[in-house]
């Protein structure tokens, strides 16, 4: 097994503020918080902070506390500024990414070398597991200084922004202080003071066509004077009853953490220690169990995701008996034979048609690849009553269709699929009547539960006789004239003749409806023009609505978010489709496997640009596209 993991970049990128700046980092709490920035220490998003704290389980809503540690290395007379900020003038100052030597992810902890001639400065961050509390060591690696950290915060929604409003509360507690007692930070040589930073610019969320900027309070500074191997540790955590956990032995637990994820997961090469991290980054514990963040750093728990996500994360990792508490989270959740999708707006959302779907296919690769009769007999009765309800009909409009046996589904203003973006409240891409990666995770779904109910002795004639119907009537969506499968058909039964991912799922889930080489080969090559290096495009970019670029304000991103943007977990099902098609896929990874080293570090982008070259867009650290990555790689480990 490999000793370590590590992406590292030297001066040509960290002494370019353009290249720096795109390439973030992230740490998290296993709760749903999160520290998080760039290489430069440029805070890009308004997301950007060393301590953003959950409010909410698994992240549903978080508070951006403690944004930066402003530091200064005094040398006699001199003072070198090694912090990096941009303001709304345009200005960038001070501007201390050029004085960086060195970035590197040492076993998913971020970590700065700063060259300033006799002295050389290094800065690591990490988080606890378990406990919103950040650490920030600085060690004097060689010569002698005074070191100087300014901690810069706020107290707001991590979606928002705060301006200067008067002072905030501020109680000195003699090794640092308390912010609006909402969060404590702690290290040495605490002098107290305060002023206002005003009009901090972040590039990302002009991009973005959202709030430019925000203020953040100066509160003081913490000082030593070391000398090599000497550090000036910072703290900072939401705990504010418990005593300070010592900073160097967060940052040494969060790399022996590595050391065990990689061991749990069996990962024998580099990129497999990479992914078992960034892996970990998503899964979170809540007062009712483990579960998974859809992506940092603005989603919280997602069903779809997660249950898309499920094998990669947890069976591919080694977490199965968490997975297991996963899938019985999620069981209890089951309403009129639907699953929950999210509670990011603070109440359940029942509004999916294909999340409970991704849940059965979860729980049969689980009882498969563990052989856990228990808990296919413990939630026989739940799957029982999903199939049920949807037979019978459930919400918005979905339910079987007696003649046919495929699942239809849709109601007006609503986006049921995964494809749900809607501008102004229109949905971009409604899909309602029978889409094609619906029907294929019916059909699998109905087989994932005949084969559940089986190994927990419950009768499942009747699942078998729906899914012989659903199987033979699947042959009205096809064949195109590409030889690929229609995307949907609506209500009425009339195709719809765009061209889109989506049929690979019929060609790459175990239970699907195409099981021959030929006919996946068909859907294949349907497909071969969609295929990036990081991803595959989620329209023809021969289709006149096709867009080539996620980019611009909130209503032009998600118009094309489903209308060419690239998505990277769909290179899952094409692998997948593509060995049942019989071609060789030893090479269809190598694109995202580079891609761990851009944009978001260590992990795997939600979208790219639809257009070379493929610029990443949208989460840079997305579940189910480094889900799908994890799981690619194990399934091609396994046949080698």
């Amino acid at each position: 097994m490999t000793a370590g993991s590590r992406i590292a970049f030297g001066r040509g990128v960290c002494g370019n503020l353009a290249e720096a700046a795109s390439r973030e980092w992230i740490v998290t709490d296993g709760l749903g918080g999160y520290a998080n920035g760039t290489i430069a220490g440029l805070r890009t998003r308004r997301y950007h902070g060393l301590l953003v704290a959950p409010t909410a389980p698994a992240g549903a809503s978080r508070m951006l506390g403690l944004a930066a540690l402003d530091v200064v290395v005094v040398l006699g007379d001199q003072r070198i500024r090694l912090a990096t900020h941009e303001w709304g003038s345009g200005v960038v100052d001070p501007a201390g990414y050029q004085h960086l030597a060195s970035f590197d992810l040492d076993d998913g902890v971020p970590r700065w070398r700063y060259d300033l001639g006799p002295v050389q400065l290094e800065v690591e961050v990490a988080m606890a597991q378990g406990s919103s509390t950040v650490a920030v060591v600085h060690r004097l690696l060689a010569g002698r200084a005074r070191l100087e950290v300014t901690p810069l915060c706020t107290w707001r929604d991590q979606h928002g922004d705060r301006f200067a409003a008067g002072d905030p509360q501020v109680e000195s507690t003699g090794t640092g202080f308390v912010f609006e007692s909402a969060y404590r930070v702690h290290g040495p040589g605490f002098v107290g003071g305060g002023e206002w930073y005003r009009g901090e610019y972040h590039r990302e969320e002009v991009a973005r066509g959202l709030g430019a900027s925000e203020d953040l309070w100066a509160a003081g500074t913490f000082a030593a004077d070391l000398t090599a191997n000497q550090t000036l540790a910072v703290t900072a955590t939401v705990e504010l009853g418990a005593p300070a956990p010592a900073a160097e032995a967060i940052v040494t637990a969060a790399r022996a953490r590595a050391g065990e994820l990689a061991a749990r997961a069996g990962a024998d090469t580099e990129v497999d220690r990479i992914l078992a991290v960034a892996a970990d980054r998503f899964v979170v514990q809540t007062p009712n169990g483990p579960t998974a963040v859809a992506g940092y750093p603005w989603f919280g728990e997602w069903s779809r995701d997660l249950f898309t996500s499920y094998e990669g994360l947890f069976l591919a990792t080694g977490r199965a008996d968490e997975g297991r508490a996963v899938l019985e989270r999620a069981a209890g959740t089951v309403s009129q034979g639907m699953l929950a999708n999210t509670a990011d707006v603070g109440t359940l959302e029942y509004n999916t048609i294909d999340a409970t779907l991704w849940f059965l296919h979860a729980l049969g690769r689980h009882v498969e690849h563990t052989g856990d009769t228990d808990l296919a007999a413990q939630l026989a009765d739940t799957v029982v009553a999903i199939l049920t309800a949807h037979r019978d009909g459930t919400r918005f409009g979905i339910g079987v269709d007696a003649a046919t046996g495929l699942l239809h589904g849709g109601a007006q203003g609503w986006a049921l699929t995964w494809m749900d973006a809607r501008v102004d409240g229109v949905p971009i891409t409604p899909r309602a009547g029978f889409p094609v990666e619906v029907e294929a995770l019916w059909i699998n779904g109905l087989g994932a539960a005949a084969d559940l109910l089986g190994r927990a002795g419950r009768d499942s004639h009747d699942w078998t006789t729906l899914r012989k119907q659903a199987l033979t009537s699947f042959g009205r969506l096809s064949p195109t004239p590409d030889g690929g499968l229609v995307d949907v058909l609506d209500p009425a039964g009339t195709p719809d003749p765009r061209r889109r991912p989506n049929q690979l799922l019929a060609a790459s889930l175990p239970h699907g409806p195409v099981q021959q080489p030929r006919d996946a080969a068909a859907i294949v090559a349907a497909c071969d023009d969609l295929v990036t290096s990081v991803g595959l495009r989620s329209l023809a970019p021969s289709d006149p609505g096709f867009r080539g670029q996620h980019r611009g304000g909130p209503a032009e991103r998600d118009a094309a978010y489903h209308q060419g943007t690239v998505w990277p977990w769909l290179i899952g099902p094409y692998v997948d489709a593509a060995r049942r098609a019989g071609r060789d896929t030893s090479t269809m990874l190598d694109g995202l496997e580079l891609h761990l080293s851009e944009f978001g570090l260590g992990s795997v982008s939600e979208t790219a640009d639809g257009d070379a070259p493929h610029g990443a867009t949208g989460c840079p650290f997305q579940a189910w596209s480094v889900a799908e990555l994890i799981r690619a790689r194990w399934v091609q480990a396994e046949r080698a």
